[in-house]
């Protein structure tokens, strides 16, 4: 866990990298595990790609999508119900990720 300071997570890419990769990286093969494969690497891909996590404080975070997120996912039958579910629990995971590594959850 790193020593998490709110200041520093404006310069997260600096700051806090490889927490971000693991937080993303843990949240991938978690919801990997429950979702259809080819539907989660898409997202990964071609939505979570451009996406921008924030600290909201009080120990929440918050995962900012690209404008139309399900228009961007391409390649893969699914409809948008379909997507937009695995979506959110995708970025719910990786809030919880954020939460976990940076010691505001266990």
């Amino acid at each position: 866990m790193a020593d998490f300071d709110p200041e520093k997570f404006e310069d997260k890419y600096v700051h806090y990298f490889n927490e971000l990769q693991r937080a993303y990286k843990d949240a991938f093969n978690r919801v990997n595990e429950r979702y259809d494969s080819e539907l989660v690497h898409a997202i990964d891909q071609q939505v979570l790609s451009e996406s921008e996590p924030f600290y909201e404080g009080d120990g929440q975070f918050r995962v900012e999508l690209p404008e139309n997120p399900t228009d961007r996912v391409q390649g893969v039958i699914a409809g948008d119900e379909k997507v937009e579910g695995v979506l959110e629990a995708y970025v719910e995971q990786i809030e919880a990720e954020l939460q976990r590594i940076f010691g505001f959850a266990e």
